[in-house]
């Protein structure tokens, strides 16, 4: 491929001039859009008076720092703009203010939501310069360390069973969580990386706050200790392979692994179907017209309003009220949340009862989790509550199976003194061993009554084939404001024989219930500490080993400024765009996001050019191309994870005023 010939470096505000009124005049309409809100024309007759004319716009309207508390206004008074325009009628004013205050939430979330209360605090640490000298130098390149240990307290062996801890650092010693974050597991004296997961990156304060899953194995009855290496800023964001696969983009996802591939639905984001990946690769489907909304095989949540008027659904949503998506090599996440929809909404459109149900599929495991939250807004009193219902057209299965309080699987039907204790249900196939089974590991609620563990399944309905359906309240009872209706619940698709299926079942509900334990300690290594092959450091993360100067990348990245935010003179790096900057030869690699999808062209930076700053702004490619040894750059945009005010450097927020 043709090298990019790199453009010549400003030394001198002769050759300053030239770039400037060359980039305005390759950007005519500057003249009109730009500059065009402040009412300004730029004469383009000479250099020098295209240049004097941007350098006083520069100096006398764009440079001045901004008082951010007048870049946006508060959620009070939004509120009381939003009361005025309905008190006068005026709805479209109304609906832009609602939607204006959605955005305000969706900004006090990012700065101010508690994320709870680390396992490992910010103060616990080590340095890694006080390790055993093998295990020194196979974690190079690294600065620091955090321990946790891991109990099997069940006597049951565990094999690459997910773990998730919550972790807080300090900002100083770190410049990214994602990127610098390797887990090593310590045993018989030896270290090894394994494959690990880093999301919900937050700051607060003088801290930098993640949550971190990675893969454990225990033989039961074992206390085992991770190292979490962080503080490099050499480091690459890790590319783990695992067989967990996700296409597209938003909640309607298609997810596989090695036992099934689920398809979300692009609509609403409920569970719509799944493959099974056995020798005949069973679907598992809702077909027909539903009741006019898309059908899938995960019904739930819905409920009956008073007096039986109507049914409320999420699976009416024409899209999700609101969602968040976590993608990685371990898990990918798909939590969504809102108010049910009427069968004819808007018309009716009560704020009562929010529902928040979140999906975890998992690489190499054969089931997925559902974890469900309904939380009344308001006193309500619902005809009728559902918290979980599965249909299944066909006749896939032969026989049903279910699990009563002793926790033991059963086949056949339900027996009546049972139908309200159920913590597992589903269907067996016992001529193919096909099956799928709901187990429920937590169900109970926060200001309810006790509530009925139900379900019963059902072999036919009404020519549908298979269902249960779950009704944990009792109808037409008021539920009160502030209530919660808490449940997780796990869905295991493993082949179900006569002789193993109801023990391996009975066995994954008890893995499930006890996950191993976690806790933070100090770390005294032993005697015989000693290392795996190879070392923690991938190419290019040490920068004994690099050609080009990763910190050289950095700071040539730090001259692309964003020209639309005119006062700041905010680079990409301290806005927090750019995710990684990988080196492979001589060849430059930089991922980064764009701050929403209203500007989803971060090509724009790589090839734009920006004038309307008092200091030098390049692109990326002609400032990466400055560097001495890169002779080829890549840039690649990703939304995953999406851009918020967690990214911001301090720099970054010094300069916006925050």
């Amino acid at each position: 491929m043709k090298k990019h010939k790199p453009l010549p470096a400003v030394k001198s505000p002769d050759s300053l001039n030239t770039v400037a009124a060359d980039a305005m005049k390759r950007r005519k309409f500057l003249g009109m859009g730009l500059l065009g809100f402040a009412g300004l024309a730029l004469p383009l007759a000479s250099s020098a008076e295209s240049c004097a004319a941007v350098s006083d716009f520069v100096g006398n309207i764009i440079n001045p720092v901004a008082d951010s508390s007048r870049q946006s206004d508060t959620f009070d008074e939004k509120m009381k703009l939003l009361n005025a325009a309905w008190q006068k009628k005026d709805y479209r004013v109304a609906r832009a203010l609602a939607n204006s205050l959605r955005i305000s939430g969706i900004q006090a979330q990012a700065e101010q939501e508690d994320p709870g209360k680390p396992l490992v605090t910010a103060s616990q640490f080590g340095l890694v310069s006080s390790l055993p000298a093998d295990w020194k130098n196979w974690a190079k390149g690294w600065n620091y360390y955090k321990v946790i240990n891991l109990e099997e307290k069940k006597g049951i062996r565990r094999k690459a069973e997910p773990v998730e801890v919550l972790l807080s650092f300090q900002n100083a010693q770190t410049n990214s969580l994602a990127r610098e974050i390797r887990v090593a597991e310590m045993k018989d004296g030896v270290i090894t990386e394994i494959i690990s997961q880093v999301f919900s990156e937050l700051r607060r304060g003088d801290q930098k706050i993640c949550r971190l899953m990675f893969l454990a194995d225990n033989n039961g009855n074992e206390k085992r200790q991770y190292l979490v290496f962080y503080g490099n800023p050499e480091a690459e964001t890790p590319k783990y392979e695992s067989d967990l696969v996700v296409r597209g983009e938003g909640y309607g996802l298609d997810i596989e692994n090695e036992y099934f591939t689920a398809y979300l639905s692009k609509q609403t984001g409920q569970l719509a179907r799944m493959i099974l990946k056995r020798e005949h690769g069973l679907e598992i489907y809702s077909g027909g017209q539903g009741h006019g909304e898309p059908a899938g095989i995960d019904w739930a949540h819905d409920y009956v309003s008073e007096d039986g008027f109507q049914k409320m659904r999420i699976s009416l949503w024409d899209e999700c009220p609101d969602f968040e998506v976590v993608r990685g090599p371990i898990c990918t996440i798909v939590r969504r949340w809102g108010f049910p929809y009427s069968p004819v909404h808007p018309l009716f459109s009560p704020a009562r009862l929010n529902v928040d149900i979140e999906y975890r599929f998992y690489a190499g495991l054969p089931y997925f989790h559902k974890f469900g939250h309904m939380t009344a807004i308001k006193e309500f009193e619902p005809a009728a509550l559902r918290d979980d219902e599965w249909v299944i057209t066909g006749q896939s299965f032969t026989d049903m199976v279910w699990m009563g309080p002793d926790e033991k699987i059963r086949q056949g039907n339900v027996p009546a003194d049972m139908k309200d204790k159920l913590w597992g249900i589903g269907f067996i196939n016992k001529d193919t061993q096909d099956s799928f089974i709901g187990l429920f590991l937590e169900h109970r609620g926060d200001g309810l009554p006790e509530l009925a563990h139900n379900g019963s399944p059902a072999l036919y309905y009404k020519w549908h084939g298979q269902i249960w359906s779950r009704y944990p309240l009792p109808a037409n009872k008021p539920v009160p404001a502030g209530a919660v209706l808490h449940q997780k619940n796990a869905y295991i698709t493993i082949p179900y024989s006569a002789a193993e299926g109801a023990a391996k079942i009975e066995a994954l509900r008890q893995e499930l219930l006890n996950p191993l334990s976690a806790s933070a300690s100090a770390f005294v290594p032993g005697s015989g500490a000693n290392t795996g092959s190879g070392r923690l450091a991938r190419a290019s993360e040490l920068p004994a080993e690099n050609r080009i100067s990763k910190k050289a990348l950095w700071d040539a990245l730090r001259l692309v400024k964003d020209p639309q935010l005119y006062k700041s003179d905010i680079n990409i790096v301290d806005l927090g765009l750019v995710y990684d900057v990988a080196v492979r030869g001589s060849v430059v690699k930089v991922t980064m996001a764009m701050p929403h999808r209203g500007r989803p062209l971060g090509t724009y930076f790589n090839y734009g050019s920006n004038v309307v700053h008092g200091t030098v702004s390049k692109n990326i490619s002609e400032a990466l191309y400055e560097v001495p040894g890169v002779k080829k750059v890549i840039m690649e945009q990703t939304w995953h994870p999406e851009w918020s005010w967690n990214m911001l450097t301090d720099e970054g927020r010094k300069k916006l005023g925050l």
